[in-house]
């Protein structure tokens, strides 16, 4: 009789992607007017975000996780489905380092112009990508 030995399994490539949108960075990366009304801004962008949600970004196919992290003004903003929002107590910025740093998922994905949090973000494995990814 022959044994059986189960196959290793073969190395997979993440199959969920995190994706945190810097709210601030990203609505104020267009002089629409948005410094009048901060945090119907957000909730605008809020309201586009789902899409990427099922359909993905970034070359990441869908399902992604996103989050929404505001600030200030728009801070109290809600979830809807597809989107959870996270109010930063203080710097939007240290939030989505935080995010970042505690995520359960390997592949993530951050959304903002701003350099210094790129850098910050890119000592723990985020890609980053510009506003314009989610402003279409």
């Amino acid at each position: 009789m022959t044994s059986l030995t189960p196959a290793e399994p073969a190395p997979t490539e993440p199959t969920h992607t995190l994706v945190v949108v810097d709210a601030a960075n990203v609505v104020g990366s267009v002089p629409d007017g948005w410094w009048k009304d901060r945090r119907g801004a957000a909730e605008r962008l809020r309201d586009r975000l789902p899409v990427y949600a099922t359909e993905g970004v970034a070359g990441r196919p869908g399902p992604v996780d996103v989050v929404l992290v505001v600030e200030g003004a728009a801070r109290g903003v809600k979830s809807v489905p597809g989107v959870r929002v996270v109010s930063a107590p203080g710097s939007g910025d240290d939030r989505i380092v935080a995010v970042v740093a505690e995520r359960t998922v390997e592949d993530c994905i951050v959304v903002t112009a701003d350099r210094e949090l790129r850098r910050r973000v890119e000592e723990y494995g985020a890609q980053c990508v510009g506003p314009r990814t989610v402003r279409a």
